[in-house]
């Protein structure tokens, strides 16, 4: 996560973000599956998890659980797998965690048209 991505004080990113992330892997799977993009209709469940701040590298994963006529219901995770150490001089030191830190998970339906 870049300075940009901060929202919150104490280099925070927001929620906002992730889900942005998830959409990203959405389009990729739809593309994957369907050949094209579709749209996100909804999310069924978010569930934030941990904190995510500048310097945080993240590892997005997602899945296709379900195919409906039109629909794809995925889940989707996101982990941080690197954690920035802004306490650490100089600027831009960071940890690769050991165990990754799953920060949000979420389930929710995409749409594409009918073939």
């Amino acid at each position: 996560m870049s300075q940009a991505d901060a929202h919150y004080a104490g280099h925070l990113i927001d929620g906002a973000h992730v889900l942005g992330l998830f959409g990203d892997v959405a389009t990729d799977l739809l593309i994957q599956s369907d050949g094209e993009e579709g749209l996100f209709r909804a999310y069924e469940s978010v569930e934030f998890l941990a904190p995510v701040y500048v310097g945080d590298f993240l590892e997005v994963q997602g899945e296709i659980i379900r195919f409906g006529d039109t629909s794809r219901k995925m889940k989707f995770t996101a982990r941080k797998v690197i954690a920035a150490k802004p306490e650490v001089s100089p600027p831009g030191k960071a940890e690769i965690l050991r165990k990754p830190v799953v920060v949000c998970r979420a389930v929710g339906t995409c749409v594409v048209r009918r073939s």
